[in-house]
């Protein structure tokens, strides 16, 4: 007959297995939930970054448009507006965007991806994946259309 402390030691003895099992399967989906927290933030925050970008086009009614760039010449004429020396430079905080803001204020690649962004909106051909805007700006493109990393 088996005595009560081995009895007692083989019942701890599984008891402790399933603790590290639950344990381990714990870990696992901590890990996922992590990874699942931190795509969904980044989501969240691109949403929140293009929702302010687009705010001040779709409350006046129009986006970025070629207008904006051109100023009145003597003849009544629209002509292009040249960046000025104080544009942004290379890596520089985008401003704030608020009414009468030049393009001439932003970078020249801003100035390339705005242009880019309007001529398509002109045309009517709706938003812009990551590869076509890629294309657009001869640049290489990012793996994932959906995915732009800052």
């Amino acid at each position: 007959m088996p005595s009560v402390v081995g009895l007692l030691e083989q019942r701890e003895l599984v008891a402790r297995r399933r603790v590290d099992e639950l344990r381990e399967e714990a870990d696992r989906i901590q890990a996922e939930l992590a990874v699942a927290e931190r795509d969904w933030k980044e989501w969240a925050i691109a949403r929140s970054r293009v929702g302010e970008v687009l705010a001040p086009a779709d409350e006046t009614g129009h986006g970025h448009d070629r207008a904006d760039r051109t100023a009145p010449a003597a003849d009544g004429q629209a002509e292009e507006v040249s960046p000025t020396p104080e544009a942004a430079k290379t890596k520089s905080q985008v401003p704030v965007w608020r009414s009468g803001l030049a393009w001439s204020a932003l970078s020249v690649d801003y100035q390339r991806i705005l242009t880019a962004l309007a001529d398509r909106a002109r045309l009517g051909q709706g938003p812009m994946t990551c590869q076509e805007m890629a294309a657009s700006l001869s640049k290489p493109c990012c793996s994932s259309a959906s995915r732009v990393r800052p």
